[in-house]
């Protein structure tokens, strides 16, 4: 069978609807309500369509409903098709976290990253609830934990990204208690690889400027407030650099992120969650993308939680979830014509030797 919006060359997304308690089903929604955001995508929610209604009644004035499919295959191009995860009846208690929902939001998660190998082209997750989707099948952080163990031969990074800045961290989902002792040069520089290539191959940055944050304040002072930045994490810039890598730094967090020094560069890397993403939500908290640079696949999600205070409110607002739409998007188009470019044509070749033409061994190596 054929995929319907095949030959409309538009990105089929998979939503997982996240903490059916929490805002995630009222972002969706508005987001959708503007048709001209199907110009481009294909959504494909994986919750429950009874919860969805639900959540669509809550919100006046809307003029878009749920599409109810079996499949991704069978995804209307201009409609918001859902697909149930499960036949159970479903309570709602909108701004409660419960069992329930931990159990749906896993569900959802593990039927849209199914098909995500398969039939979708980019996942993007409505937020979870981190604590009540805690299971035998789940036990992580996050969803960035999740993915990287989902597809293994990968290498995670988790980049907070909008139109003003980018900020990745070093140490993502751990207790501050135990970020120093988890800091090593060796992953310092195995995150500013991953950076590297991610600004280049997902964000089209030609040769990439990045800001290295220190983990003490004021960078350490030479020592006088900490010995990482002397002893790890400068000796990880100056190996970085002599593997053609733009790193500069340390830079103390608190002046570094309270002047305008991070406009001058294309990413900063962070030592830890909320040194990294605290400035940058107060920056670019309406339209921030939460990404999961490094692996095979592309997932981005709204850099905002469940928002239990303002469930069935009518308060959410949708521009962080759309940015996450259109960031998944872009950049899984923007991969496919950079592998495109970067992909070896003389491999295709076919050799006629009756016309002495020269066989693929014969030809030189072609340096990226």
């Amino acid at each position: 069978m054929e995929i319907k919006d095949k030959k409309q060359n538009k990105v089929r997304v998979a939503i997982s609807h996240g903490d059916l308690n929490g805002i995630g089903y009222e972002v969706i929604l508005k987001t959708f309500n503007d048709s001209r955001m199907f110009d481009s995508c294909t959504p494909i929610v994986y919750g429950l369509s009874k919860v969805g209604s639900y959540h669509r009644k809550t919100i006046p004035n809307l003029g878009i409903d749920f599409n109810l499919i079996k499949n991704c295959i069978s995804a209307n191009p201009k409609r918001l098709n859902i697909i149930n995860v499960t036949n159970q009846d479903v309570k709602v208690d909108l701004g409660q976290s419960t069992e329930e929902a931990g159990e749906l939001s896993y569900l959802a998660l593990e039927k849209a990253t199914e098909d995500l190998t398969k039939t979708c082209d980019v996942l993007v997750t409505a937020p979870i609830n981190k604590d009540n989707i805690q299971s035998k099948d789940f036990n992580y952080p996050g969803h960035t934990e999740y993915l990287a163990e989902k597809f293994a031969d990968d290498e995670e990074l988790m980049i907070l990204a909008s139109k003003a800045l980018r900020v990745a961290v070093v140490t993502g989902h751990i207790p501050i208690s135990q970020v120093a002792q988890f800091i090593t040069k060796d992953l310092i520089i195995r995150k500013l690889k991953i950076f590297e290539k991610s600004l280049i191959r997902d964000f089209g940055v030609r040769k990439p400027r990045i800001a290295v944050i220190g983990l003490n304040p004021h960078a350490g002072d030479n020592g006088l407030l900490g010995k990482e930045e002397n002893e790890i994490i400068i000796p990880a810039i100056d190996e970085a650099k002599e593997n053609g890598i733009l790193a500069f730094g340390p830079f103390p967090a608190d002046g570094f992120f309270g002047s305008d020094d991070f406009l001058k560069f294309d990413g900063i890397l962070s030592m830890y969650h909320d040194q990294g993403l605290t400035p940058f939500k107060i920056i670019s908290f309406e339209d921030g993308v939460n990404f999961t640079a490094g692996l095979s696949v592309v997932r981005t999600s709204p850099d905002h939680g469940t928002a239990y205070e303002i469930a069935g409110k009518n308060k959410a607002m949708p521009d962080s979830f759309r940015a996450a739409i259109f960031m998944a998007c872009d950049i899984f188009l923007r991969r496919k014509e950079y592998d495109k470019m970067h992909s070896n044509p003389m491999k295709e070749v076919k050799v006629d030797r009756s016309k002495r033409d020269i066989s693929v061994e014969e030809l030189p190596e072609i340096n990226e």
